[in-house]
């Protein structure tokens, strides 16, 4: 049991534990359904405080041949599923959170080396038996690890687009990363299932995608995975009974997102911060995403000033989303910086009518104080 291969299931067993968990477990059915075939590549995009890092963690504990995870996931949804015993605790899984190699090094290239290093690390130290010849490349050190063992590989790789946030205009270091994920994970037989979240979905050079093996969903178009982006409405009225809250109230507050195939979706951070404060507020001004908000309406492209306005109004804007690039600096129009907008979990998209539209009483509230901080007086 290592820090990147096979870490110790720990991280999930604290969210079993918590006052409040709603089980997500149904999103390891759909990835046992892909594991080993050609759709084995899943593309997660979601806001911050949706719940990524713990769906990741969660298929870390289940997939990971270093934890006997039986116990926790004995009593979840998952484990009525028929293929819920042969997957679990069966391959050898490597969890990676690019955010966190990027904060301690910042530049990609070294960013790059250090998780080389720590894989190899990790897989000489389990694997100790074994004379690797590639201790310097990872991607020989995997195709080794392959023969060896013989067990196939999870990859889990979570805050995947953080060097397209943080590095934005760095297109360099960028095509650098996408060629490391590239060569790492794509037509490689020891690669079981890749398993990747972020905000922003895979980004686009010109009409391709370096990593166009991956499926995608994301908050434009969740597919199959509607379900599992935040809490569903059964979900919060049986939160609200339990916890003794107001579900009218919790309603105005913190939903509104919806899919084609499910109409009222909850923000689940803000949900569970409701609950435990016991009070109905905003939330979302928590996060560093607020400044984002401030900056693209600041920008104010042709028409977005009259959008926002439109939406503030509680109407909702038709809008193209096809020529957003996947980044955080390429914008041609209003319709790319409110394409962004609906990633960043500032909008909410209804794909059936190619709408946009200010989901919940929280997001509202949110604009309206970025508008005032922009000096849009006209609105105020």
């Amino acid at each position: 049991m290592g820090l990147y291969l096979n870490p110790s299931n720990e991280d999930f067993e604290e969210s079993l534990n918590s006052k409040i968990y709603v089980d997500k477990s149904g999103i390891i059915a759909y990835s046992n359904e892909v594991i080993s075939t050609k759709q084995k590549y899943i593309c997660i995009s979601r806001p911050r405080r949706f719940g990524k890092t713990m769906a990741a963690e969660m298929l870390t504990a289940y997939y990971s041949c270093g934890s006997d995870s039986g116990d926790l996931f004995a009593n979840l949804k998952i484990a009525s599923e028929p293929s819920y015993k042969k997957h679990l605790n069966k391959y050898n899984v490597i969890f990676l959170n690019m955010q966190e190699f990027l904060s301690n090094y910042h530049e990609v290239e070294l960013m790059i080396k250090k998780i080389t290093e720590s894989i190899n690390r990790d897989i000489l130290e389990e694997y100790s038996d074994f004379d690797f010849t590639y201790i310097d490349n990872i991607l020989g050190t995997m195709k080794e690890l392959f023969k060896v063992s013989g067990i196939p590989i999870v990859f889990i790789i979570d805050e995947w687009d953080s060097i397209f946030r943080d590095k934005k205009s760095n297109k360099d270091s960028q095509e650098i990363y996408l060629d490391f994920l590239r060569n790492l994970l794509k037509d490689q037989k020891y690669v079981a299932l890749a398993y990747m979240t972020g905000i922003l979905p895979i980004k686009k050079y010109k009409t391709h995608s370096a990593l166009n093996m991956f499926r995608e969903f994301s908050m434009t178009n969740p597919k199959e995975m509607s379900e599992f982006v935040g809490f569903t409405q059964d979900e919060v009225i049986a939160l609200c009974k339990k916890h003794k809250m107001n579900y009218d109230e919790m309603a105005e507050w913190y939903d509104g997102y919806c899919f084609s195939n499910l109409k009222n979706v909850y923000n689940p951070k803000s949900v569970v911060e409701a609950i435990f404060s016991r009070q109905f507020d905003n939330y979302w001004s928590q996060t560093e995403t607020y400044e984002a908000l401030k900056d693209y309406i600041k920008k104010n492209y042709d028409g977005l000033k009259d959008a926002i306005i439109l939406l503030l109004a509680g109407e909702r804007k038709k809008i193209d989303i096809k020529s957003f690039t996947n980044d955080m600096v390429t914008f041609e129009s209003y319709n790319d910086v409110l394409t962004l907008l609906i990633h960043l979990g500032y909008l909410g998209y209804d794909f059936e009518t190619k709408e946009v539209f200010i989901p919940n009483k929280e997001i509202s509230d949110e604009f309206e104080t970025a508008v005032k901080n922009v000096g849009w007086n006209e609105i105020k």
